[in-house]
C-alpha cells in the first residue's frame, strides 16, 4: 500500500470512530431521558437493566453474535476481510460505556426535558451514523449482517422490494425492539428500554443522517461524480 492508499485507509478509519463515538454518546442520552433508547441499543439496554451488565458489554456480545451469523450464512463466501467488524465493535462497546460515564450526572427533571434528551440523541446518534457512512470503512455488525440477509434473498429469489437493505433494516430495527420490550416485559414486569423515545428514534434518526450527508459530501461535480460511478463499480 503507498503513502496515499494508507492516508486514505487512516481518514476512513478516523471518520468512522468519529461517527461512532457520536453514535455512543447519543444512545448515551437516550437512555437517561428514560423514554427509551434507539433500536439498535434497545436490547442492550434492557439486558443491562436484567443482568446489570454494561450496555457496552452487551453491545459487544450481541454484534460478536451478528458476525456469527453472517459467517454461518455465507460460509466460505464469508470476506475474511469483514472479520474487522470484530474490534470495530469493540471500540463501539467501549465507546458506549465511556459515553454512559460521561453523562452519568445528567437527569431530567421533568417529561418535557426527557423529550430534550430524546432529541439531542436523535441528532448525535444521526450524525454519527452519517459519519459512520462517509468514511466507507468496515461496518458495524449489525449493518454487516442486514446486508447479508438482503444478499442472500436477493441470491435466492431475486431482487424483490421486501429484500432490499432498507425494508430489510426496517425489519431487522423492529425485531430488535420487540425482543427488547419482550424482554423487559418477562424480566422486569415493563418494557425495558423500549419507549416512546424508541419511537422517535426509528422515525428520524434516518432523517437526520441523510440531512447530514447531504451537508458533509462534496457536491457533485463532473470529476466527482465519475469517481463516484467508479466506486460504485469496484467498490473496496
Amino acid at each position: 500500500m503507498n503513502f496515499s492508499g494508507l492516508r486514505d485507509v487512516t481518514r476512513r478509519y478516523l471518520l468512522l470512530f468519529f461517527g461512532l463515538a457520536l453514535m455512543s454518546l447519543g444512545i448515551a442520552l437516550s437512555i437517561h431521558s428514560d423514554l427509551g433508547t434507539t433500536p439498535i441499543s434497545s436490547v442492550p439496554a434492557t439486558l443491562n437493566l436484567i443482568t446489570g451488565w454494561s450496555v457496552g458489554t452487551w453491545l459487544i456480545l450481541i454484534n460478536l453474535v451478528f458476525v456469527g451469523l453472517q459467517i454461518l450464512l455465507l460460509r466460505r463466501r464469508f470476506p475474511p476481510i469483514q472479520l474487522l467488524q470484530v474490534p470495530v465493535v469493540l471500540v463501539f462497546g467501549l465507546f458506549n460505556d465511556a459515553a454512559l460515564w460521561l453523562v452519568r450526572d445528567v437527569e431530567p427533571g421533568n417529561y418535557l426535558q426527557q423529550w430534550g434528551l430524546v432529541a439531542a440523541g436523535i441528532l448525535v446518534v444521526g450524525v454519527g451514523v452519517a459519519y459512520q457512512v462517509k468514511a466507507k470503512a468496515t461496518p458495524l455488525a449489525g449493518e454487516g449482517l442486514i446486508l447479508t440477509i438482503s444478499n442472500e434473498l436477493i441470491r435466492a429469489f431475486g431482487p424483490k422490494k421486501p429484500f432490499l437493505f432498507g425494508n430489510v433494516k426496517v425489519t431487522f430495527d423492529t425485531t430488535l425492539v420487540v425482543i427488547a420490550a419482550v424482554l423487559g416485559l418477562i424480566f422486569l414486569g415493563n418494557l425495558g428500554g423500549v419507549r416512546e423515545g424508541t419511537v422517535a428514534a426509528a422515525l428520524l434518526v434516518g432523517v437526520v443522517a441523510q440531512a447530514t450527508l447531504r451537508l458533509i459530501s462534496p457536491k457533485k461535480t463532473p470529476d466527482n461524480a465519475e469517481t463516484q460511478v467508479r466506486d460504485e463499480k469496484d467498490p473496496e
